[in-house]
């Protein structure tokens, strides 16, 4: 499971791109994951991605 059940972040395939005499070259192409963590939401342990945990603590902060 590589989705984030939250925000529903996925993984992308991304390509790097490598200058050779003045032209772009798209060479190989990747896959990036997604930053998942352990993390409690309603007293149960998920993996949620940073940016959603980040989220989540912004607004505990608000509420308090």
């Amino acid at each position: 499971m590589t989705r984030c059940p939250i925000c529903g972040k996925k993984p992308i395939m991304k390509t790097t791109r490598v200058l050779l005499r003045g032209h772009y070259n798209p060479t190989s192409r990747k896959r990036a994951m997604v930053n998942l963590q352990w993390a409690r939401m309603d007293g149960k342990r998920i993996r949620i991605c940073t940016d959603c945990i980040k989220t989540q603590a912004k607004r505990l902060m608000v509420s308090a």
